[in-house]
């Protein structure tokens, strides 16, 4: 499918939603927000779980639909492998075989296990695999790692990239943690108090600094990085992009990556330092200046083709009397990697 209509209107009290969007059809669409913009509702609108004025008229059962929830709905008296299986019992034509499905997740092991006894994280790699052997025509995944530690949380994660790269299937994913939503989405949806607030490709909408909801820690961009070399004596990676290049530590398998770059870990200086323990400094170009607060602002900057965003305060932006087209030089204290 090329789109995904989401047309969905229901009022809950106090609260209403209402929402008249698409998506594409392919790749994962961040759903993102505050803590009751409303996030859960649509996705159980799109569902047919709520009830609400809507485009689709298609009974729920009819719908090919797949839900991954919070927290992980299996069938406590089924072992691993019966959940799973469970799934398929309805679907005559399944788009991948149940061997396909446990080989992507790296479930083999658990199969003839009870579902009682597995980890937070092996009991969503389950409830994945089985909402992948219904063969949906798409995929909700509502918070599936609020519930889990950070270090199952990180565990979980390469899970799902792998999912994203083989998976043909659209995925609606909601998320209020940024960094999730930036490794995972290709698209992005922001809902605020039940309204769509902006919309669009990734890498656009994240350069919104007029958006609370993309402000504070959530403020930053991403890039497409190419590895181009290892140093092995300090364990450490260079990535090259249209802006320059960025030294990130550790070694990495693949040769393109997604590098996500946090406002706060950059700041700004007129001149090159000489000696500084920083190794990211790239020269680029302001865009534009976004008061954030009385004290902070958000500078959007331009290198070579991409664009970071930086967090100074206003105080700094005075004191050096930065202004849109100023060249400056861009020093960046952290660069996460985003496989």
């Amino acid at each position: 499918m090329s789109s995904i209509r989401i047309k969905h209107r229901v009022s809950f009290g106090d609260f209403s939603l209402d929402v008249d969007t698409r998506v594409p059809g392919k790749g994962i669409t961040g759903l993102f927000g505050e803590s009751g913009s409303g996030k859960t509702s649509l996705l159980r609108c799109i569902a047919g779980l709520e009830r609400s004025e809507s485009a689709d008229s298609t009974p729920v059962h009819k719908r090919g639909v797949g839900y991954v929830f919070q927290e992980p709905q299996l069938f406590a008296h089924l072992n691993v492998r019966q959940n799973i299986e469970y799934g398929m019992r309805r679907n005559s034509m399944p788009r991948m075989s149940l061997d396909e499905v446990v080989s992507m997740l790296e479930i083999g092991n658990l199969l003839e296990r009870s579902v009682s006894g597995l980890s937070g994280g092996e009991a969503q790699r389950v409830s994945i695999a089985r909402v992948l052997c219904q063969s949906p025509n798409l995929i909700l995944m509502d918070e599936p790692l609020s519930a889990l530690d950070e270090r199952r949380r990180n565990d979980v994660l390469p899970y799902l990239d792998r999912l994203h790269a083989k998976s043909a299937v659209p995925i609606i994913y909601v998320s209020h943690n940024i960094d999730e939503i930036c490794r995972l989405s290709d698209h992005l949806l922001v809902l605020d108090n039940g309204r769509l607030v902006a919309e669009g490709e990734l890498h656009e909408v994240l350069l919104r600094t007029d958006l609370p909801q993309l402000g504070g820690r959530n403020a930053g961009a991403i890039i497409e990085g190419k590895t181009i070399e290892y140093d092995r004596a300090f364990d450490l990676t260079a990535f090259e992009f249209s802006g320059g290049r960025l030294w990130v530590p550790g070694a990495f398998e693949s040769n393109r990556v997604r590098l996500r770059v946090s406002a706060s870990d950059i700041s700004l200086s007129r001149a090159r330092a000489e000696s500084s323990t920083i190794l990211n400094i790239l020269p680029c170009t302001i865009v534009a200046i976004e008061e954030e607060n009385t004290a902070a602002s958000l500078v959007k900057l331009q290198l070579g083709s991409d664009y970071l965003v930086a967090r100074i305060t206003r105080r700094s932006s005075s004191a050096l009397n930065l202004k849109a087209g100023d060249e400056v030089y861009a020093q960046i204290k952290s660069v996460t990697v985003r496989r």
